[in-house]
């Protein structure tokens, strides 16, 4: 099978509710471009230890939801809800890590993964640092959650997470989403904050004009 010459990496985090607003319109760029681009969901952990965690009822999460975040979930059709809690986040990034290295197995297994933290995170406050929540949210997806659990205590993929993190230093990339595109191996750009679908898909167009 050939691969398809245009790479876009996800640089992503599981407590950013913008991340999660941009799955559909990164759904909607697979489904109009099957063929033509592979998408890889890369890790970005916003703020890791020992930089403090936000204050889930301070007055900057509070603004920037209701400003931002509720208006576009309305748009995009989701539902989101203010998380309770603002966990560390790199036990999910390892999660989902660990679920792609199942897909072999369990086919769509890093999808269902990557939805079900953002949807549990963002509409039932699921504790991301507690890797006995992770093993559960495992097990409802019908996979081994007690495999998971010890792949989390051994820190499997922790040095994948790691990579991504600094890859995307490498590439100036700050904050998140952000989304790079690469043709034929070579850096192409990156697109900073989420896109709507029409820019995404007009990256494409002219990135496939250009291969002609």
């Amino acid at each position: 099978m050939i691969q398809p010459r245009i790479v876009l990496d996800v640089f992503s985090d599981y407590v950013c509710p913008f991340c999660y607003l941009e799955m559909p319109e990164l759904n909607a760029l697979a489904e109009r471009f099957a063929d033509r681009v592979t998408i890889r969901w890369r890790a970005y952990e916003l703020r890791p230890a020992p930089e403090p965690t936000l204050d889930p009822d301070g007055d900057y999460l509070h603004d920037i939801w209701g400003r931002a975040v509720y208006p576009m979930a309305a748009e995009r059709g989701m539902t989101l809800r203010l998380p309770r809690i603002q966990p560390r986040s790199r036990l999910a990034h390892e999660a989902a890590a660990w679920a792609e290295a199942q897909a072999a197995h369990h086919p769509g297994a890093g999808d269902a993964m990557r939805t079900a933290l953002f949807r549990g995170f963002f509409e039932e406050s699921l504790d991301l640092a507690d890797s006995q929540a992770l093993a559960g949210l495992a097990d409802t997806l019908s996979l081994d959650g007690s495999a998971l659990h010890h792949s989390l205590e051994q820190g499997d993929h922790r040095q994948a997470v790691l990579e991504d993190q600094r890859t995307a230093r490498d590439l100036g990339i700050h904050g998140v989403p952000a989304l790079r595109f690469c043709v034929d191996g070579e850096h192409a750009g990156v697109l900073e904050g989420a896109q709507p679908r029409r820019q995404l898909f007009l990256a494409m167009e002219r990135l496939l004009d250009a291969l002609g």
